[in-house]
């Protein structure tokens, strides 16, 4: 596909993703890639890739490619929802890969992780699953996941009770025993579903 699509009329293509859509607290976090030569080996899903090899991988992407970062956080999350919160990271990313490459938006075709996006001011093609099948969207979810697990461990430091470090902000059983335990923090989202099955 992606090919395909570069022999098109686009001259950049850019992979996108997010991290942190389920979780209970904190941001979601939208990453934007595209390679500026070849992409660095190991590259795959974030999912399907061990903290420290994210890592690694996060400075490699970095280092081979034009980025960019759009972060939503609880509160917006909890006034608009984390629908249409997702779709606000993904323009802010957007915007700011615009800006800081100076590509022209028509010559620029956004690939989407998922099956919306709401906006017509982008060239954009939508594709489930994108992360597994396409090596910039790959890389774009390791950037979104790397940089939320760095951002949840700043938090760990601030809000210490949690264990944010440990899980991220997931729905995990420690988790919700944790806010049954500790209460709500000030970056758990309200309009979620927290508290603990008995």
């Amino acid at each position: 596909m992606y090919k395909e699509l570069t022999r098109k009329k686009f001259k950049h293509i850019v992979g996108v993703d997010e991290a942190g859509r389920g979780a209970l607290c904190g941001p979601v976090v939208a990453g934007c890639v595209c390679f500026q030569e070849r992409p660095p080996s190991g590259i795959k899903d974030s999912k399907q890739l061990r903290p420290k090899k994210r890592e690694y991988l996060f400075y490699k992407i970095l280092s081979s490619s034009f980025y960019s970062f759009g972060l939503v956080g609880k509160d917006r999350i909890d006034e608009i929802n984390i629908f249409w919160a997702t779709q606000a990271a993904f323009v802010k990313a957007m915007d700011r890969f615009l800006k800081v490459t100076g590509f022209k938006k028509k010559d620029t075709l956004f690939i989407i992780d998922g099956p919306h996006f709401k906006y017509s001011d982008y060239n954009t093609k939508c594709v489930i699953a994108a992360d597994e099948t396409i090596k910039v969207v790959s890389a774009a979810s390791i950037l979104a996941k790397v940089l939320r697990d760095k951002i949840m461990r700043g938090y760990d430091r601030i809000f210490a009770g949690w264990n944010f470090a440990r899980h991220k902000g997931y729905a995990t059983q420690e988790h919700r025993l944790l806010i049954r335990k500790q209460g709500i923090s000030p970056i758990h989202r309200l309009s979620f579903k927290l508290a603990a099955s008995k």
